[in-house]
């Protein structure tokens, strides 16, 4: 068979193809010198794996945020309720601790704990009218509500119905309510809390 002869082509001219022609095998020497077609690039299983683990973890991480429940949301608490302390099934509370609740504007309520119903005292009912300048005002051993702020706290203290939370497991439940609607209409939360 006669090969044919190199065909010349003006510049801007594409070239003809004949039925018989070969493609260009690329045949520059390879890294260790032989001249042997070149193929893909091999793929490094281990880095391949490492890539896989890491994009594993990046979406586990991101759906982990997604469907994770903290703050006020693990609480569970009504609309009533702003804020409560000690955090429910917390378990390294000391045994001084106050137990504190922020209600809404407009809400008041007393505190039970352990099955005891502590007496409630309104800051704004206490009369220091005869307290000096520099003395500090007298509270009794009670749940203290402050109306200006709708917040009840509770601090056992020598005298009080619970003068200390002992080690272990505490029960709160808290009663509240609309002040004009009155105790009859009440609501109820409740959660423990565990002392060491």
């Amino acid at each position: 068979m006669a090969s044919e002869p190199p065909t010349i082509t003006a510049p801007g001219e594409t070239p003809a193809v004949t039925p018989d022609a070969t493609p260009a095998v690329d045949t520059t020497p390879s890294r260790n010198g032989s001249s042997a077609p070149r193929r893909g690039r091999r793929i490094d299983r281990g880095l391949l794996l490492a890539s896989a683990g890491i994009a594993v973890g990046i979406v586990l991480v991101g759906l982990g945020l997604i469907v994770s429940v903290t703050g006020d949301e693990a609480t569970n608490l009504p609309d009533e309720i702003e804020e409560i302390a000690p955090v429910p099934d917390a378990v390294q509370v000391l045994s001084q601790t106050s137990v504190f609740v922020d209600l809404l504007t407009d809400y008041t309520g007393v505190l039970v704990i352990d099955g005891v119903e502590i007496e409630t005292i309104d800051l704004s009912e206490i009369d220091s009218s005869a307290v000096q300048p520099g003395q500090q005002v007298d509270i009794p051993p009670a749940t203290v509500y402050e109306p200006g702020n709708a917040t009840l706290t509770y601090t056992p203290t020598e005298g009080a119905p619970i003068e200390t939370f002992e080690t272990g497991l505490h029960n709160v439940q808290l009663i509240y309510w609309r002040v004009e609607e009155g105790r009859s209409r009440a609501g109820v939360y409740a959660w423990t809390f565990n002392v060491i």
